[in-house]
């Protein structure tokens, strides 16, 4: 008879959830993101929080205003490999057209939030997804445990 093998510790953790595609919708996304990060140990001003809730926070807004197709809704999923101390951020919409970052001039009160997402991740792009839409990811470091 064979020893019982211990339990592999769970390293990778995730959350998923779908909003509507209204600032209200983008706004509880950010909230939660928060939420969850703090209930992974990442609290604010450590490791990546701060980075990961403005990615979050800007491309859920993306999302609602630029990716909204009424009557569809855009899911955030966060994957967090405490050991790497690797954050994934996705975040889905059902239009087609890719994100296109500019550069906005001095007046521009828009356009700024992709150069945000480009400043505050280590890695950013966007793939497709199965059905409609594009999903817009970002890698964000944390400091690994």
């Amino acid at each position: 008879m064979t020893a019982p093998q211990g339990q592999v510790p769970v390293t990778v953790r995730t959350f998923a959830q779908r909003f509507s595609a209204t600032r209200r919708g983008a706004r509880l996304a950010r909230l939660l993101a928060v939420h969850q990060l703090t209930d992974w140990g990442l609290t604010p001003g450590t490791g990546g929080h701060d980075a990961t809730v403005l990615v979050v926070a800007e491309l859920a807004a993306n999302a609602a205003l630029h990716g909204r197709v009424p009557g569809r809704d855009f899911a955030l999923l966060l994957r967090y490999d405490h050991e790497t101390g690797r954050l994934e951020i996705e975040v889905s919409d059902t239009h087609d057209r890719p994100p296109a970052p500019k550069a906005p001039t001095s007046d521009d009160e828009q356009g700024r939030g992709l150069l945000l997402v480009e400043a505050l991740a280590d890695r950013w792009g966007v793939k497709e997804r199965r059905g409609p839409g594009k999903t817009v990811w970002a890698h964000v470091l944390t400091a690994p445990r």
